[in-house]
């Protein structure tokens, strides 16, 4: 849970406070921040709804916070509006075949 902690500091709660919100205790939570014990998945998914946030970010799977299909342009790099603008610009037929071959490139993994 290498980013639990981060996450509730950032939304300015103690412990218990996110302990109440989540109805767990304060004593897990200490624990899933300290790496004593690890949340079952029913838990990480809560706490990844309650962050609006991914599972993976929460345990250090990556390091983009944002929820997977959950990016408003306001948000994208500008790199990421370049590729956006493009791809938009791409005939139907080349973003299908874009799609496609992005799908099988990284199946499973998005």
């Amino acid at each position: 849970m290498k980013n639990l902690k981060a996450l509730r500091l950032s939304k300015k709660l103690s412990q218990q406070q996110l302990a109440l919100r989540l109805d767990l205790s304060q004593q897990t939570i200490y624990k899933y921040e300290n790496g004593i014990t690890e949340p079952d998945i029913a838990t990480l998914i809560k706490l990844a709804n309650y962050f609006n946030t991914s599972v993976d970010y929460l345990i250090g799977n990556t390091n983009n916070p944002q929820r997977p299909g959950s990016y408003s342009e306001t948000e994208l790099t500008e790199s990421e509006l370049q590729h956006l603008r493009i791809y938009r610009n791409m005939p139907n037929t080349v973003q299908e075949l874009l799609d496609s071959f992005l799908s099988e490139v990284f199946k499973g993994t998005i």
